[in-house]
């Protein structure tokens, strides 16, 4: 009995880490202006999925057309430095990222005083505000979710996001 157990217990933790890497924890981080940003973030996968659109992977979410930009928790970002993300003024601090994906051609990053919530926990009333992001294509499919955070300029860069067919673009501007 004692082997039935332990070889039980053994499978459980076998298949938990097996799932729990299919969307391993992943951080981008970046300076810009001399501040630090970092996003921390769930790294899905395409695995052969369709993702995005109508019967994607995404579109079966509760709270779909927002998506929670990452897998897991909710998409974490931090910013050492007073912002401009688009238009949008956001002080420093510690946010989460959600995108509406309403349009598959003009997708918007969601900026959301909530943290520490498990992804698909959304409440809008939390929203700090909603940024247009820039849409463009790979040259070739994207396999797992990435953020990237780069400078431009002395106080400038972007935040890009990309996955699957997409790459989506705020810029950002440190005060």
């Amino acid at each position: 009995m004692k082997i039935f157990f332990a070889s039980l217990a053994v499978l459980l933790l076998t298949c938990s880490l097996a799932s729990a890497q299919q969307s391993p924890p992943m951080t981008a981080t970046g300076t810009i202006g001399g501040k630090t940003l970092s996003i921390k973030y769930g790294a899905p996968s395409v695995r052969g999925r369709q993702i995005f659109g109508e019967g994607g992977r995404i579109s079966q979410d509760p709270n779909y057309p927002v998506w929670r930009a990452g897998a897991n928790p909710a998409t974490l970002f931090h910013t050492d430095a007073n912002l401009q993300i688009g238009d949008l003024n956001v002080p420093k601090g510690d946010y989460s990222f959600y995108v509406l994906l309403k349009d598959p051609d003009a997708w918007q990053l969601i900026i959301n005083k909530q943290v520490g919530q498990w992804g698909l926990e959304y409440d809008p009333a939390q929203d700090l505000g909603r940024v247009k992001m820039t849409m463009t294509k790979p040259p070739a499919l994207i396999e797992q979710l990435k953020y990237v955070i780069s400078s431009d300029g002395p106080k400038s860069g972007k935040i890009q996001l990309e996955w699957e067919n997409h790459i989506a673009t705020v810029h950002v501007v440190a005060k």
